[in-house]
């Protein structure tokens, strides 16, 4: 590719990273303002400025800004997966070290969790308040689980074993996210629930 086609090209992704990322800003803000219901696509848009049309390239609708991080995030929890079962695989039936290669994957933070703990806190607040917004983030908690299932069928998993370890570290994340007490206690809460589910396994 030529030098300046290649520099035409970064340049592109560049102005779109930060049109998006204007986006998922004017969007939170406005949220923390009036609350998701009273905000309009429109108004994201005109805060971020930006057109609607925009807007609608990078979301469906204003529901998918909450969840702008998911897709980065899912694609490197999945790197991070195939990286640590380089030296476990196949893995067989070995539910341990199944859930053990999802845990180092979320090591980072899992899908959803946002590293700006106000944003984090507006999320969090959102879906308590919102049933529809609630029952978009387990869909999108489960198909999230069915994509880690089938890193781990990859990585040698029987099918059995993929499912379980991914619904177990979900019900984890799940559970830290109930009982944190705020976005900066998650981290402990999700180390406890898994400390729980170690020590059933050692019986």
């Amino acid at each position: 590719m030529p030098e300046n086609a290649a520099a035409a090209g970064s340049l592109g992704a560049r102005k779109r990273r930060r049109a998006r990322a204007a986006i998922v800003a004017a969007a939170y803000e406005l949220f923390a303002e009036r609350g998701f219901h009273a905000v309009t696509v429109a108004e994201i848009a005109e805060r971020a400025e930006v057109g609607r049309t925009t807007f609608f390239r990078y979301f469906g609708d204003k529901q998918e800004v909450l969840f702008a991080e998911d897709e980065s995030t899912v694609e490197n929890l999945v790197a991070a997966m195939r990286a640590a079962a380089a030296d476990v695989r196949p893995l067989g039936d070995r539910l341990g070290a199944a859930v053990a290669v999802i845990r180092a994957g979320i090591a980072d933070g899992p899908p959803g969790w946002s590293e700006d703990p106000e944003r984090s806190a507006l999320t969090a607040r959102l879906l308590r308040e919102n049933p529809e917004l609630h029952a978009r983030h387990l869909l999108k908690q489960e198909r999230q689980a069915a994509a880690l299932a089938e890193v781990l069928v990859e990585c040698g998993a029987s099918a059995a074993t993929a499912v379980l370890a991914t619904q177990l570290v979900l019900a984890c994340l799940r559970t830290a996210a109930q009982v944190a007490a705020e976005p900066r206690a998650l981290p402990a809460a999700l180390d406890d629930a898994f400390a729980r589910l170690d020590r059933i396994a050692a019986g």
